[in-house]
């Protein structure tokens, strides 16, 4: 029976791992330029993605094996799972964890970087002259990744010979579970500083792109569906800028062979259809990427589905909303729960011994944890989409330093270094989610899930108390569970153990993640809120920077028109008339402004 119900488990992270490949590879393809897609770029971000999905989601897995060990309803071990069982199944877990874990962090600290440089190296004429091989690009890109191999070189130094927290007499870290993550063992130790080091560095990230991502999200999915149709926007401005042309052609033409050229007032005129024509060749460009012109049946599909579930869109960002509002609600309440009734604060980077507030997404994953594989369906989508709001989050900002952007990320328009850097940019954001999964989220589901223990007293630490008549002293596990009892069965999960082993070892650490969780809300409420009453702006610095123009209108604006915008999406064709959108002046406002992809509305 355990044997069935562990391989259970596997097979279900299995599935898991292979609806991972698919969706980084129609990520990665969906958002790369096809002019540009190399093999090697694309299969670097995709196993990159793949493995940071693959580290999220092995959590719900740990989490299920070490509850599979415990009869929740009684409060002690089911009699298969003996000391030595349960530690060979720690064994394999730990072993699946630090590989994950150091695969996470040489794709990004090494594979991405030589990658980066391989093909920033690429020159196409000195190849074509035979002055550049294959080997004299390797050589370049290794000479600028030598660099990156240093800094991970001095990163496990610095995490070998520092010295870690130690326990002090009357100190919370002289209990037993504090104890135990105390390590003396050298290279787990630079593991956990290497780690610890990067997850800092990713919660910075994490608070800046996801906490924006998952504002702008919802909403954008409710925002999806566009007041004017991809066919009816490219017949329509097809017409205009024929129009605008001919009416271009005649004005040159009515003044050919005057001694001063144009007049005031047809020079005004010219000068106003040159600006729109401008604005026509980009809503051009828009109408064309929309309706998939010139890209792949894959692209085309993708389009077809988007137009497809647009309905279906709606409902879902709506329910988007309050799952993100409860995300919201469950993280503040058990930042104050941590601030205020953590034993250790910042000795220990806020270890939380148990929850002394009610916290409903921790709630929710703890019941549902005695019926595998619920909770794993639930934390799928919950990761889904802190993953996706990461990837909003992304492309929506841009890649930037400080004030200057670096890289735009757009469906069909992202460059091979941009991919690139949003693949490390990912990578950091998902060590600093499994932080805030483990320890804001769900704290109690990620480190015991629903493991109880009876708490009666005993005068053998080895024999289990029962509880069938005493269904009262049923108690669920926590780190500082003083009863003997609680030692021989609860055992906490793999994951919350390597997280508190890098707070304890190195508090500084736990102390910065921990308040950078504030400032994830309060980005997140500044966002959601300002969404909520005006669109971000429209970024058309790729084609004209003179021509950036701002979206002003409503979130709930404009909700009759899309509903037939939609259905000619859907057929891929336009309604067969023609509407007049203001061609004349050479008004810009006028003309119109264009959605980018990102879920803004057209508004003609």
């Amino acid at each position: 029976m355990a044997l069935i119900q562990t391989s259970l488990i596997w097979v279900a992270y299995a599935v898991a791992l292979v609806l991972c490949i698919a969706i980084a590879s129609v990520t990665i393809y969906i958002y790369q330029t096809p002019r540009e897609r190399t093999a090697s770029i694309t299969t670097v971000c995709i196993f990159t993605m793949t493995s940071l999905l693959a580290t999220v989601l092995l959590m719900p897995v740990d989490i299920a094996l070490v509850s599979s060990t415990s009869l929740s309803s009684q409060g002690r071990k089911k009699d298969w799972a003996t000391p030595e069982k349960v530690e060979d199944m720690l064994y394999t877990l730990r072993v699946v964890y630090y590989t994950l874990y150091s695969l996470d962090a040489v794709l990004c600290l090494l594979v991405i970087p030589f990658s980066y440089f391989y093909y920033e190296d690429y020159d196409e004429v000195a190849t074509e002259q035979g002055n550049q091989t294959i080997v004299s690009r390797i050589w370049g890109a290794l000479k600028y990744t030598v660099v990156f191999l240093l800094i991970c070189i001095i990163l496990f130094l610095i995490g070998f010979f520092v010295p870690a927290a130690r326990s002090m007499k009357g100190n919370p870290l002289d209990l037993d579970y504090f104890k135990h993550l105390l390590s003396d063992n050298r290279p787990e130790r630079a593991l956990s500083f290497a780690i610890g080091l990067l997850t800092l560095i990713g919660t910075m990230i994490y608070c800046l792109y996801t906490a924006s991502g998952l504002a702008l999200l919802p909403v954008a999915m409710i925002r999806s569906a566009p007041s004017v149709s991809a066919p009816d926007l490219a017949a329509n401005t097809a017409s205009q800028l024929q129009q605008n042309r001919e009416r271009q052609r005649q004005l040159e033409m009515r003044n050919e062979g005057r001694p001063g050229g144009l007049n005031s007032r047809d020079r005004r005129e010219l000068e106003a259809l040159t600006r729109e024509e401008r604005t026509l060749i980009r809503r051009e460009r828009l109408a064309a990427d929309a309706t998939g012109e010139g890209q792949s049946w894959l692209v085309k599909t993708w389009n077809k589905l988007g137009a497809i579930f647009r309905p279906v869109k709606l409902l879902g960002g709506l329910l988007l909303v309050v799952l993100s509002l409860v995300i919201f609600v469950s993280m503040l309440i058990t930042g104050i729960d941590k601030a205020k009734n953590s034993i250790c604060k910042t000795n220990c980077g806020y270890v939380l011994g148990h929850i002394n507030i009610f916290q409903p997404l921790n709630w929710i994953f703890v019941k549902t944890a005695a019926v595998f594989p619920i909770d794993y369906v639930l934390f799928l989508i919950l990761t889904l989409l802190l993953f996706s709001s990461s990837i909003i989050g992304i492309a929506t900002i841009g890649i930037r330093f400080l004030w200057v952007t670096l890289f735009t990320i757009r469906k069909g328009h992202t460059s091979p270094q941009a991919l690139l850097t949003a693949t490390v940019l990912l990578t950091l954001i998902v060590l600093a989610l499994n932080y805030s999964l483990a320890m804001l989220i769900a704290p109690q589901y990620a480190t015991f899930g629903p493991q109880t223990y009876c708490d009666m007293p005993v005068n053998d630490e080895t024999t289990q108390p029962s509880c069938k008549e005493h269904p009262d002293a049923i108690k669920p596990c926590s780190e500082l569970a003083s009863n003997p009892a609680a030692h021989n069965v609860c055992t906490p999960s793999v994951v919350s153990t390597f997280i508190n082993r890098v707070n304890v070892n190195f508090p500084f650490f736990g102390v910065v993640d921990f308040w950078a969780q504030f400032a994830f809300l309060g980005i997140y409420l500044i966002v959601f809120v300002t969404t909520l009453v005006r669109a971000p702006r429209v970024n058309m610095g790729q084609v004209d920077a003179d021509l950036e123009e701002r979206e002003e209108e409503g979130l709930l604006a404009s909700t009759g028109r899309r509903f037939g915008a939609t259905w000619n999406d859907i057929v891929g064709r336009s309604k067969g008339r023609q509407r007049d959108y203001g061609t004349g002046g050479g008004d810009e406002g006028a003309v119109g402004r264009e959605e980018d992809g990102v879920g803004r509305d057209s508004n003609w």
